[in-house]
C-alpha cells in the first residue's frame, strides 16, 4: 500500500505507566503549535481531574452504550479502565492530518488493523524513574504501582514501524525527538503533495 495525497499519520504514543508519554506528546506540540498537527482526545472511563492528558471522561455504562453504538475506532481496557480513540479520527487522517493519540503496547495490533499509515512512538525510562514519577503522580497505592511495574508487556524493539525514544533524563531530550520525528512526516508530506 503507498500513501497518497491527503492521506495523514497516527503516531500512537505507547509505553509504562510513568514513562512520560503525555509530558513528551505535550512538549511536541507546545513547540509545533500552529502546524497541522493535533492530539487525539480520547474517552476514557476515568474523572476529569484524576490528572494527565485531557480527555473525555465517561462511565462504564457510558462507554459500553458508545462502543455498541460504534464510536470507537479502537476501544481497550487497561488497569481497571476502558479507552476509547473517537471513530471520526480516521476521516481527520483521511483528510491529510497528522494525529498523535496516546496508546497502549497491547492494544497495538488493533491500531495496525485499524489505521494507516502509522507510526508506533515507544517512550520507555528506567525502572526507578517509572517509580519515583508513579509515585510522585499520587494516583494508585504502593500494591498498584508495584503491579503496573512489574506487568509483562509485548516487546516493541525490534518492530519495523516503532521508534524507541527514552524519557529517562530531561524532557527536552525525548521531546526533541519527537518533534523531529514529527517534522520528519510533515516534509514526507508536503513531497508527496508536490
Amino acid at each position: 500500500m503507498s500513501a497518497e495525497a491527503g492521506v495523514g499519520t497516527l503516531i500512537v504514543v505507547v509505553g509504562p505507566s510513568g514513562a512520560g508519554k503525555d509530558s513528551v506528546i505535550n512538549y511536541a506540540l507546545d513547540r509545533l503549535s500552529g502546524a497541522r498537527v493535533e492530539r487525539v482526545r480520547r474517552v476514557i472511563t476515568r474523572a476529569n481531574d484524576a490528572g494527565g492528558e485531557d480527555h473525555e471522561a465517561i462511565s462504564v455504562a457510558g462507554f459500553e452504550e458508545q462502543r455498541a453504538l460504534g464510536a470507537f475506532a479502537v476501544s481497550w481496557s487497561a488497569h481497571g479502565l476502558y479507552y476509547g480513540i473517537p471513530k471520526e479520527t480516521k476521516a481527520r487522517l483521511a483528510a491529510g492530518e497528522i494525529l498523535i493519540a496516546n496508546g497502549s503496547r497491547s492494544a497495538l495490533p488493533l491500531f495496525r488493523a485499524t489505521f494507516w499509515p502509522m507510526k508506533v512512538v515507544n517512550i520507555i525510562a528506567s525502572p526507578e524513574v517509572l517509580a519515583k514519577r508513579l509515585i510522585a503522580r499520587g494516583r494508585e497505592s504502593e500494591e498498584e504501582i508495584f503491579n503496573r511495574l512489574s506487568r509483562r508487556v509485548p516487546t516493541l524493539a525490534h518492530e519495523p514501524d516503532v521508534t524507541t525514544i527514552d524519557n529517562s533524563g530531561p524532557l527536552a531530550i525525548a521531546g526533541d525527538m519527537l518533534t523531529m520525528m514529527i517534522q520528519a512526516l510533515q516534509q514526507g508530506q508536503v513531497r508527496q503533495k508536490a
